[in-house]
């Protein structure tokens, strides 16, 4: 099976015309292997969305991805609609709006340029944790069907990926507030190396890492998503570095940074995030 070509094929637009100008809008039913229960993952909303951009501004990839999940998306036909904000000779700036039913469920402004002109100095470089050079016996299936039957969303079966022992909080009999809110682990989708829309999708494929610190909580909305682009992958296999940390009034942040194979960075995310009713499945947290 070629993942690769089956995830480009799910983001794949149908341009319906121009609302003025600065507008285009574009079509799309959701393909349902990318899915967290009966609604699209957002990670694959981002990458619908970024696709749209990049068909409609001038330059070649998106380095900079804003979006915010204003509403849920039901598994129905979606229109995008993109806005072109600004238009120079290095970079363009658009805004994208994901629409049901006369209602925006997601919200994005992109920044794009081109890797293929970009000029400047390489330094503070963010180099890959140890977990990176561990032995391949220190990492596990990432497959929540050895908790449960069916438990495994269908967007996770459309990669293959291996978390490192110590984050599988669904292999732990209790929560362990000791351990770190932290998922690291490799990634690879069949058939290609990574573009930059299946980079939009891993900046937010991992679960909450809360969950290895804290076991299962539901549902963890996230509420933001910044992803930034820094290069295109040199490796069809990544590895992937997610932790959290400010857990306030039940929101927290949780920053993603994803290497190759090469230990070249090729994408950060951070998001907000927001554990629901936290005071009942956290009450000993409370002060």
């Amino acid at each position: 099976m070629n993942n690769f070509n089956n995830f480009q094929k799910a983001i794949d637009l149908k341009e319906i015309g121009s609302n003025d100008e600065n507008v285009s809008v574009f079509e799309l039913m959701p393909d349902e292997n990318y899915f967290v229960g009966r609604t699209p993952h957002g990670g694959y909303l981002m990458a619908v969305m970024q696709k749209a951009l990049l068909n409609v501004l001038p330059h070649e990839h998106a380095i900079n991805l804003n979006t915010h999940y204003l509403d849920r998306t039901d598994p129905a036909i979606v229109k995008i609609s993109v806005e072109t904000l600004r238009i120079s000779k290095g970079s363009s700036v658009g805004q994208v709006k994901l629409i049901q039913d006369g209602k925006i469920t997601c919200a994005m402004t992109g920044l794009c340029s081109d890797f293929n002109y970009m000029k400047g100095v390489d330094d503070i470089s963010t180099q890959p944790p140890n977990i990176f050079n561990f032995d391949r016996d220190d990492f596990v299936d990432f497959n929540y069907d050895l908790k449960g039957l069916g438990y495994t969303p269908n967007f996770v079966k459309q990669v293959d990926c291996s978390i490192y022992k110590k984050h599988a909080w669904w292999l732990k009999e209790n929560a362990d507030q000791n351990e770190a809110a932290r998922c690291s682990g490799f990634v690879e989708m069949s058939g290609g190396k990574p573009n930059q829309f299946v980079l939009a999708f891993y900046s937010d494929f991992f679960p909450p890492v809360v969950m290895n610190k804290y076991g299962a909580l539901g549902w963890v909305p996230t509420l933001s998503l910044t992803t930034n682009i820094r290069q295109i992958p040199t490796t069809e296999k990544l590895f992937m570095d997610v932790q959290a940390k400010d857990l306030k009034k039940g929101f927290f942040e949780q920053d993603c940074i994803i290497w190759d194979l090469n230990e070249n960075l090729v994408a950060t995310s951070r998001q907000l995030t927001r554990i629901l009713k936290s005071e009942d499945k956290l009450p000993h947290l409370l002060k």
